[in-house]
């Protein structure tokens, strides 16, 4: 008999802390979309393209650990039976956003009328639902958000946009999803300030240099902690803030 609720969460670190009063098969989206190329006409060439962006960017990680631990997972997503619920676990902060558009999209592809819930932490914080305790995780989800059909489409809408680049498509989508989605402008916002603007910087290497100043520091360790503290719309993980950083002490020679 088929479980009668699918959860599909953002990461590993949250399945170890679901709780097990929560009935129904997990699924785990291993992936962070935020980061590197997402090139592809196919779902086949997608994959490859991140199979080889993940191999080479993230250590201990092959093409063959991609297939095997992230796509698995999301070919689980498209066999989802009909009739069952789907709770989509994910925070407000971009890296996690782009994660949901694209499990969206992969649901919408499908066309199935499951009834589909958003479950997210009632307050944006750098720690999302790792600083929630067993009983607000299942407080959060007892008031789940459910997505109508026509609110499905458009965050899948979302990660076409984002995929194809087109900034004007996503800030419009992202403000007709406003009233019920407040959450998901401010992050589209923090993607479009990744971009460098009239010769400044882009925010997040301002902003880890402005850190890098005020610590007078080049040890990683501090100035991730205080970035993830200031910067947490990003939701970046110590791999995307370490290539910054890196490239930072590249480029940028006597920082004090």
């Amino acid at each position: 008999m088929q479980p009668q609720h699918y959860h599909i969460l953002n990461g590993d670190s949250l399945k170890e802390q679901f709780p097990k009063s929560i009935q129904g098969k997990i699924i785990v989206a291993r992936e962070a979309l935020v980061d590197g190329n997402v090139e592809g006409e196919s779902l086949e060439e997608f994959y490859e393209t991140r199979a080889r962006f993940i191999s080479s960017h993230y250590a201990g990680y092959s093409k063959e650990d991609y297939f095997e631990k992230t796509v698995s997972e999301f070919e689980k997503i498209q066999a989802i039976p009909s009739e069952v619920d789907i709770n989509l676990w994910f925070e407000d902060d971009l890296f996690c956003q782009v994660n949901f558009w694209f499990v969206v999209h992969l649901l919408n592809k499908n066309g199935q009328k499951n009834s589909i819930f958003l479950v997210r932490p009632k307050e944006h914080t750098q720690y999302g639902f790792g600083g929630l305790d067993e009983s607000e995780l299942i407080s959060i989800y007892e008031n789940r958000l459910s997505i109508g059909q026509n609110e499905l489409h458009k965050i899948a809408l979302l990660w076409e946009h984002y995929k194809n680049n087109d900034t004007k498509k996503l800030l419009q989508t992202a403000k007709e999803l406003s009233k019920k989605y407040a959450f998901i402008l401010p992050a589209i916002k923090a993607h479009l300030q990744r971009q460098p603007n009239k010769g400044k910087l882009d925010r997040p290497t301002q902003s880890l240099i402005q850190i890098m100043k005020e610590l007078k520091s080049e040890e990683f360790a501090p100035v991730f902690m205080e970035f993830s503290k200031r910067e947490s719309i990003y939701g970046f993980g110590d791999l995307q803030v370490k290539r910054l950083f890196d490239e930072i002490n590249k480029t940028f020679l006597g920082l004090s």
